[in-house]
């Protein structure tokens, strides 16, 4: 595996996403920057998640699911629309995006990239379990940036 590296101008990683980007708020992806993408690499998938909502939700919720990223890019701008990659449905009920929605507690919120050897093809109703076993065998190298949120 190489150095593959998820980074954003608005947070560290570990620190605290700004409520601009929360889903009561603005509900736009922060901008990310990508760096050390393997050249081999077909495509990329992000996976946006919180592994810790509150007892009222369920275990794991997903906010954003996106593949066949082209492994090009090096820059996902802020409230980016991915017009050459697909966005599956987040936990909302929506495709898209789907910002921090903590309720009680604070939360953390995974931005998970996966550069991958294929392009994946998939619907965009695809949900995240047949993503996640689409992507396994296919990894060339993966990251991950955390930020957190609270009410």
């Amino acid at each position: 595996m190489t150095d593959l590296i998820l980074r954003s101008p608005a947070f560290e990683d570990g620190d605290r996403i700004p409520d601009r980007y929360g889903y009561t708020e603005e509900n736009i992806n922060p901008p990310l920057t990508i760096e050390g993408v393997p050249a081999e690499s077909a495509s990329l998938v992000l996976i946006v998640d919180s592994p810790n909502p509150s007892s009222s939700r369920k275990d794991v919720w997903n906010h954003w699911l996106v593949w066949d990223i082209p492994p090009t890019l090096e820059e996902i701008p802020e409230g980016w629309d991915p017009e050459q990659a697909t966005e599956g449905q987040n936990d909302f009920g929506e495709h898209g995006y789907g910002g921090p929605n903590p309720t009680g507690q604070e939360q953390t919120y995974r931005f998970r990239l996966y550069a991958l050897e294929t392009t994946l093809g998939l619907p965009s109703v695809t949900e995240k379990e047949e993503l996640v076993d689409a992507v396994v065998g296919n990894i060339l190298d993966k990251t991950r940036l955390e930020g957190t949120a609270a009410p």
